[in-house]
């Protein structure tokens, strides 16, 4: 109860609401926000701060944008939902215009990142099986230590993190560990059943981990080599979060498969997407797969307006140019309790020394400053601010990071 004694009145009350009635999965920081605009974000006893984690880069194109706002009342009040089982005048345009951007052949869409990643693992399975000949149930997928993809029973089977898997079990097989940014124990996992090697570009709740310059492409290429699908997981780096449109595109990586979501929604609907070749998506028949909700004409017309925005306003060269300026003032600050700055973009780890205690401490401290942010593998700070930030703001954000990491 801690957490409501040292809130304000009003936030007080949401917070023993809260601990009196909902399943404790999580641990928030103790603020209650009730209205948001851009980047900035008012609690229930009217503080404002600067929200500088995006709900995970969710929110890249910020609070209540009024274009993307616009789509979804505009749509909500013509037609929100069919189900697949009908066609909807927002589901082709939406197709073709993200397969488009991506280069890629075709899309099957989902809502949460987590249905994205089990939908990418069914259709590796299922190309593995029907297209590369690996003997039925004899499918093998490589995954990377301290990897993040969800927290289904199947995803959390090739988590590292022991609270992950706490009481969870018995898990799915199939999935091989190996060290993030180490290309030869990929190689050596590599046997003929791998169908798949999943990867985020960087990794995001294991600490804003950049991996090697180098490593994507290469092992995009061992994959192509072996045919193995390079499979991407780019729900949290992906439209613009890094300062390239993907954050394989850094090394000018192409993945078999590409996995969306977070942002594609545009911070007012849950979408995500998993997309492919024609060869790979093509192993879907009618039945084998679906979604009550993915494709609905709601979320499509918000994830179309969302792109529209992402590509006219040059969002991802925004957060290349901003971010790389704040990465480089957090450096100079010359922190003792600060070990690394890393990251790209305006994906920013602040990894603190052993000596500096857990991150979340400087997380509250923070929020008592007015910014939010949230720590992540109890020594990284996350910073992770919406695209559309301006200069003047992140300077505002700076002094209070320094005045808190000093």
């Amino acid at each position: 109860m801690a957490r409501v004694e040292h809130a304000a009145p009003a936030s007080a009350r949401h917070i023993a609401m809260v601990e009196a009635h909902s399943a404790r999965n999580y641990a928030p920081l103790p603020v209650v926000l009730a209205r948001g605009n851009g980047v900035w974000v008012e609690d229930v006893d009217g503080k404002r701060y600067l929200d500088m984690l995006s709900a995970y880069s969710a929110l890249n194109f910020g609070h209540g944008h009024v274009e993307i706002v616009s789509a979804f009342v505009d749509q909500a009040k013509t037609l929100a939902l069919t189900s697949r089982a009908f066609h909807n005048d927002q589901f082709g345009p939406f197709c073709e215009e993200l397969t488009r951007l991506t280069g890629q052949d075709l899309v099957l869409p989902m809502n949460t990142g987590a249905e994205g990643v089990e939908t990418a693992l069914k259709t590796v399975r299922k190309w593995g099986y029907r297209v590369k000949g690996v003997a039925p149930e004899r499918a093998e997928i490589i995954v990377c230590e301290g990897n993040f993809h969800g927290r289904t029973i199947s995803i959390i089977s090739f988590s590292d993190d022991p609270q992950y898997r706490d009481g969870f079990g018995p898990f799915t097989p199939g999935f091989t560990l190996v060290p993030y940014g180490d290309l030869a124990a990929l190689e050596r996992a590599i046997t003929p059943n791998t169908v798949g090697f999943l990867v985020e570009p960087i990794q995001g709740e294991g600490g804003i981990v950049v991996p090697p310059a180098g490593y994507l492409s290469k092992a995009r290429e061992l994959c192509r080599r072996e045919r193995v699908l390079f499979v991407a997981d780019e729900i949290q780096t992906g439209l613009g979060r890094t300062g390239r449109l993907f954050a394989c595109d850094h090394e000018d990586v192409r993945p078999d498969v590409l996995i969306l979501g977070k942002a594609l929604g545009g911070g007012v609907m849950p979408v995500s997407a998993v997309l492919a070749s024609r060869e790979i998506l093509g192993v879907f028949e009618p039945g084998d797969h679906g979604s009550t909700f993915g494709g609905n004409p709601l979320a499509c017309a918000v994830a179309r307006a969302a792109l529209r925005v992402l590509v006219r306003d040059r969002l991802a060269e925004r957060a290349e140019r901003l971010g790389t300026r704040f990465m480089q003032r957090l450096r100079d600050l010359g922190s003792p309790q600060v070990r690394e700055v890393r990251g790209r973009g305006l994906l920013i780890g602040i990894a603190l020394t052993p000596e500096a205690g857990p991150a979340k401490a400087f997380a509250k401290r923070l929020m008592h400053e007015g910014v939010l942010c949230k720590d992540t593998v109890e020594s990284v700070l996350r910073i992770a601010p919406p695209l559309v930030i301006e200069e003047d703001e992140l300077d505002w954000a700076y002094e209070r990071l320094a005045n808190v990491l000093r």
